[in-house]
């Protein structure tokens, strides 16, 4: 016997945002600090994707994390390209993040600086973020 749910699923369904409200991590003193939403809780989510080797920790999803360790060593001229493509592939499988553009590179001997800018659905960030290889 089919149990009857007289047309919900065919109604329209409102689909609603949840918030990005999530603890406030103090990185310099290594502390949480209450809690944050909007761009200051995507800024902290980026941190913490660019900050985690992919497939390094159980606890998280293998959509989690960047792949830096394969650049160590390498010729910047192999690492420039693909830290740029790392670095997108990192950042779009958060839903929030719409776009990675504009990166900028600046090579000092074992030290790569890129900026790069984020558009997210809660605006836009600048983000700089230094690979050592």
């Amino acid at each position: 016997m089919t149990p009857n749910t007289n047309n919900i699923l065919q109604s329209n369904l409102e689909i609603v945002e949840q918030p990005s409200k999530t603890y406030c991590l103090d990185i310099e003193n290594n502390t949480i600090i209450g809690y944050c939403d909007g761009i200051e809780a995507m800024k902290q989510t980026i941190y913490c994707i660019l900050n985690t080797e992919r497939f390094e920790h159980l606890i998280y999803s293998w959509n989690f994390g960047i792949e830096l360790k394969n650049l160590i060593g390498e010729s910047s001229t192999y690492v420039v390209p693909e830290l740029q493509r790392v670095i997108t592939e990192a950042l779009v499988q958060d839903d929030r993040i719409e776009e990675v553009n504009n990166f900028n590179f600046e090579i000092n001997k074992n030290k790569i600086t890129v900026t790069f800018n984020v558009i997210t659905t809660v605006g836009e960030i600048t983000i700089e973020k230094v690979v050592n290889v």
